[in-house]
């Protein structure tokens, strides 16, 4: 086999690679011994079919396996011999292969850049620290009683106000005639909470019992029912009955219907619970200012085939978003007023910034024995099952049968590892601040903005 390197730039490497015709023909007479042993053609018994005949018969698709097998070989032996770490599968194009000839083709292939990490003790990181404020639990239960709340017949004759919850029948038409979900009977409707369209709980402030009222409102353009969006429509609504709202008394009684023992375990756990949500804010600060650290202190080359690749995915994502931008009528500019040549600017400069954090992370795991256990895995599938209430059992099988979903948990579950990792080693310090300073996160690098979701079609508007 002859190697010839015919372009080293950066981390890109090309060879040629030859292998002679003897080294050919000597693998295609090895693969047709292995083929008579278990060969059937008519008129042969097993074993006992001619070489001449065989090479005849399986010509083609054997040289098309000792190709394959050779080029394997051979480009994996290159590889070892110059103790190169590809980062990609290499490219390898066959230039000339013939019965009777060598062998000839390229392999091109970027390779992993030399990685030096940084000496960790250097890194100097601050944890946000944030104590539960008791304001915030007594929010936390005073929104437990007004969803246990009951309601009182109002016995005066008195107009409705806000607050007030009004039993309705209603029918609603578009251009007069009804549509799907825009009639009920005995509905209960809280004044001034907003679960209707725009406009809708407005127009019934001041009825009162047995006033036949019409509701004249307009569905947003928005909206998710074409068949309704941006229509006029006019509801006939009946005020059966008007009821005042009465809150749970926030006590032991209360606590035991959300399943704590009382009203003490239940602050303790909203408690808890708020702690647990300001660590992961905090954790998630303190890994922006790691991130921005390790990038300052790390300039090595990237390979420009995940750099495309990465960018690849950034644009397309931020067309999607414009689509639907553009689709729904909305007015907000996820360009954010920058051209596309800006734009594209900006999200290469992300991407080799992800790259690059991607690369460093790995080879800090790869030089400490960093890994991943099935137990690890497991938790996190458990984790994201259970974000799908009732679902569970399906969310675990697709995990079972989608190797690529539990890869997709395995890379932020080493990231997370590698992080630990770091932050042990670093100067953490302790600051303590107030939950506006710890949710006032610096805008992300990538200027994109969440995903448009469309909302279920309903006479209610969705929260």
């Amino acid at each position: 086999m002859q190697v010839t390197e015919t372009k080293n730039e950066g981390l890109l490497h090309e060879f040629t690679i030859t292998v002679p015709a003897a080294e050919v023909s000597l693998a295609v007479e090895k693969r047709l011994n292995e083929l008579k042993k278990t060969a059937k053609l008519p008129g042969f018994r097993p074993g006992k079919v001619p070489v001449s005949i065989l090479r005849k018969h399986y010509g083609p698709s054997i040289m098309g396996e000792v190709l394959e097998r050779t080029v394997g070989e051979t480009s994996q032996k290159t590889i070892e011999e110059r103790d190169l770490r590809p980062i990609v599968q290499p490219k390898i194009e066959v230039v000339k292969f013939e019965d009777g000839s060598d062998l000839e083709y390229t392999m091109s292939l970027e390779v992993m850049p030399d990685v030096k990490p940084m000496d960790f003790s250097k890194v100097e990181l601050q944890r946000m620290v944030v104590e539960p404020d008791e304001a915030e639990i007594n929010k936390a239960l005073e929104r437990v009683a007004d969803a246990h709340k009951t309601s009182e017949p109002i016995s005066s004759s008195r107009k409705s106000k806000v607050g007030d919850i009004v039993i309705i029948d209603f029918v609603g038409k578009v251009d007069g005639v009804e549509f799907n979900g825009g009639k009920a009977e005995g509905y209960s409707l809280e004044l001034g909470s907003g679960s209707f369209i725009p406009g809708f709980e407005d127009q019934l402030l001041g009825a009162k019992v047995g006033d036949q009222v019409e509701v004249k409102v307009k569905f947003p353009d928005e909206y998710a029912s074409e068949e309704l969006a941006g229509k006029d429509a006019l509801f006939d609504v009946n005020v059966k009955e008007l009821r005042k709202a009465i809150p749970a008394a926030i006590n032991d009684e209360l606590a035991k219907k959300v399943g704590a023992e009382d009203l003490n375990s239940l602050k303790i756990s909203f408690r808890e619970e708020h702690e647990r949500e300001f660590q992961k804010l905090a954790r998630v600060r303190m890994k922006r200012s790691l991130m921005d650290q390790l990038e300052k202190n790390h300039d090595f080359e990237v390979p420009q085939t995940m750099v495309d690749r990465e960018f690849d995915g950034i644009w397309e994502q931020y067309e999607q978003h414009r689509k639907q931008a553009d689709e729904r009528g909305l007015k907000e500019d996820p360009s954010e007023g920058k051209s596309d040549e800006e734009l594209s600017e900006d999200f290469r400069d992300i991407a080799k910034r992800r790259v690059r954090l991607g690369l460093l992370l790995a080879e800090i795991g790869r030089i400490n024995q960093i890994e991943i256990n099935q137990q690890d895995v497991n938790r996190a599938m458990v984790t994201e099952a259970q974000r799908y209430p009732g679902q569970e059992q399906m969310v675990m099988e697709s995990f079972q049968k989608n190797p690529e979903a539990v890869q997709q948990l395995r890379e932020p579950l080493m990231e997370d590892k590698v992080v630990d990792f770091i932050v042990e080693l670093a100067k953490v310090t302790d600051k303590v601040v107030t939950l506006e300073e710890l949710t006032a996160e610096p805008e992300s690098k990538t200027p994109l903005k969440k995903k448009v979701t469309k909302k279920k079609a309903s006479t209610k508007k969705k929260d």
